[in-house]
């Protein structure tokens, strides 16, 4: 198909901390990406430019001839940068060969196999109060799911007080919601081994939906003693980057949901055999998504294909989008169809979405420099954030 052979790459870096990709055809079809590592925009976008000469010339349609090149034939392989440079060029592939098609890339997956994708909203604030407060909001604007960060900076081995102050917090959401609300509780990987029990035991009345990143994924062997102590859902995943990140996991039966992220664990190629892989050991995916409408469009289109998926994380209102939400980069505010806290079946080819290239390319002036912040303990020693 010489018509689909890659003649131009773009990138923009663009507000509040994402950077998109546009690939371009030879007969003029455009498929958009998000390749990005959160406070590592720069180094994504040079990876990308070093692959430049591998895209340049591909076919488009050639997407699993193309992965495979990548990830193989650089000899070092894996990783947050090399893995998210491919997902976002992977995103645009697929959308090039949903459009070049006229059909939605779920389709080209093997069809849908639901109706709509439940989505969770993000509740972010200091108190219990403040918590519950927001949860009400995000009920109102018809979410049934939430999710919040249950802890703060931790020591290695913390006090009775943080214990505490996370299971306030659980209350204060599950109070405000009710039993039907689900919630899923983020630790983002701030705790260590040592304290997870601790933690877990005193969020379990509560119910949470999933207990995130209970561990660091670099710890993921701890997760097998936490599984069988916790009546918890365990989920994982942000953090891995390819199949053989998650085997393990799978193979010790120490996850009940995994959490890869369209933007960095290989793109929608790699995340459908992901899913396959974790639905042949019962178990869940509920894609990671913090990011902008390109990635959550990708994410979607596995959900609507992959029978295991049961959520979606987007990042509508989440504090991270100062400045600049989801669907602000949109031709349509409503791309989404964002309904009672669920997506409707998207049906326009590709990834499903109109990018509004001019406003794209005047956020790019602007750009970003976004960096996560670095925490200390009171000792002076560094936090996980």
């Amino acid at each position: 198909m010489q018509h689909l052979k890659i003649t131009k790459v773009e990138l923009f870096k663009v507000p509040p901390r994402w950077l998109f990709l546009k690939l371009t055809t030879a007969d003029g079809t455009v498929g958009w990406g998000e390749p990005v590592v959160e406070g590592r925009a720069d180094t994504v976008e040079a990876c990308i430019k070093e692959l430049e000469t591998h895209i340049i010339g591909h076919p488009a349609n050639k997407i699993e001839d193309f992965w495979q090149m990548i990830f193989r034939g650089g000899f070092y392989r894996g990783g947050p940068v090399l893995m998210s440079a491919l997902s976002g060029i992977d995103q645009a592939m697929w959308d090039i060969k949903g459009k070049s098609l006229g059909v939605p890339v779920y389709e080209l997956l093997g069809g849908s196999v639901r109706d709509k994708v439940r989505i969770y909203g993000w509740v972010n604030a200091e108190t219990p109060e403040e918590l519950a407060e927001a949860t009400r909001k995000r009920m109102a604007d018809g979410f049934t799911a939430v999710k919040f960060n249950a802890v703060e900076k931790m020591e290695w081995i913390d006090s009775l007080s943080k214990v505490k102050q996370a299971a306030a917090k659980m209350a204060a959401i599950r109070e405000a919601g009710g039993d039907d609300l689900l919630i899923g509780v983020d630790l983002h990987g701030r705790v260590h081994k040592g304290q997870a029990k601790a933690i877990a035991k005193a969020l379990e009345p509560y119910h949470p939906f999933f207990l995130e990143e209970l561990v660091l994924a670099e710890n993921n062997e701890a997760l097998k003693s936490l599984h069988d102590y916790t009546s918890t859902p365990i989920a994982t995943g942000e953090r891995m980057f390819s199949r053989w990140d998650f085997k393990r996991i799978l193979q010790e039966g120490s996850v009940d949901i995994l959490q890869p992220d369209l933007s960095h664990a290989g793109g929608i190629t790699e995340v459908k055999k992901i899913a396959t892989m974790a639905e042949a050991y019962d178990v869940a995916i509920a894609p990671h998504c913090p990011l902008g409408p390109i990635s959550l469009a990708a994410a979607l289109q596995i959900d609507f294909n992959c029978y295991n998926a049961i959520i979606q994380e987007t990042s509508l209102g989440i504090h991270y989008n100062v400045g600049t939400d989801l669907v602000d980069y949109l031709k349509d505010p409503d791309g989404f169809g964002l309904r009672d806290g669920h997506v409707s079946l998207m049906t326009k080819p590709g990834l499903g979405i109109e990018i509004d290239e001019e406003k794209v390319r005047e956020a790019a002036k602007i750009g970003h420099s976004w960096k996560n912040p670095i925490w200390r303990n009171p000792d002076g020693a560094v936090a996980e954030w």
